[in-house]
């Protein structure tokens, strides 16, 4: 009676187990991407009104036929000289990282993604501690793009995968970690067909949720909505 329980709780557990995504297992529609400019207005929520914090500008460009490009530079609306920009460059065809960068007034880090692990330095400028980075990995998403991934998997009711992300912060967190889609609902946005993607991740540990309100036809990201604690905060795209 045991083995059989055992084995029927086995069964049942594959069964309910969602899609681990990675570049080595990824379903990307590559159809869907194209070179594109897109600018978001990002709110704070304040006694029920919303508080513009700054813009965002986020470009995506296939740089040569296997090689895509995503850029995005944040403008604070109370820091309007101090710009923080992050560059990744990815394989098209399945997200497989080649190199990231992110340079803001606080920190820089440059990370180059190999095959078998991970190099780069991450630079502290209020410490000045510079910390080289060697570390052993395989088969993940940078963590700046996987929203970019959700974007343009195909998405529909039930859709609940966990992602494989390399993230890299300071000391306490970085390497591999998941992010997760915990809910998809096709619903409507400002006249348009979206699909409304809940998501979480191992980077906040599972506190922070991000709903992603994504066009159905052009896969654009009209809105995110998140979510920490009693914050939350907004983005709006430009139209």
């Amino acid at each position: 009676m045991k083995t059989f329980i055992f084995i029927l709780l086995i069964s049942s557990t594959h069964l309910f187990s969602q899609k681990l995504l990675t570049p080595a297992n990824s379903s990307i529609d590559q159809s869907l991407i194209k070179d594109e400019t897109t600018e978001s207005v990002w709110y704070a929520e304040n006694a029920g009104a919303k508080v513009e914090i700054g813009h965002i500008i986020t470009e995506l460009k296939n740089v040569n036929t296997t090689d895509l490009l995503i850029k995005t530079t944040v403008k604070m609306k109370q820091m309007p000289d101090a710009n923080w920009v992050d560059s990744t460059l990815v394989k098209t065809a399945n997200f497989q990282p080649i190199r990231h960068s992110s340079f803001n007034a606080k920190r820089d880090i440059v990370l180059q993604f190999n095959k078998n692990y991970v190099t780069g330095y991450h630079f502290d400028k209020k410490t000045g501690k510079r910390n080289q980075i060697n570390m052993a990995a395989t088969d993940y998403f940078d963590s700046s793009s996987y929203p970019m991934v959700i974007r343009f998997s195909p998405l529909k009711k039930n859709y609940l995968p966990e992602l494989v992300i390399f993230d890299y912060n300071s000391d306490i967190k970085k390497g591999k970690q998941k992010a997760y889609i915990k809910d998809v609902q096709e619903t409507e946005f400002d006249g348009r067909k979206v699909w409304a993607v809940k998501t979480t991740d191992d980077i906040t540990d599972l506190e922070a949720t991000v709903t992603y309100f994504i066009d159905v036809e052009t896969r654009k990201i009209l809105k995110q909505d998140m979510q920490l604690g009693e914050r939350k905060m907004t983005m709006e795209m430009v139209k």
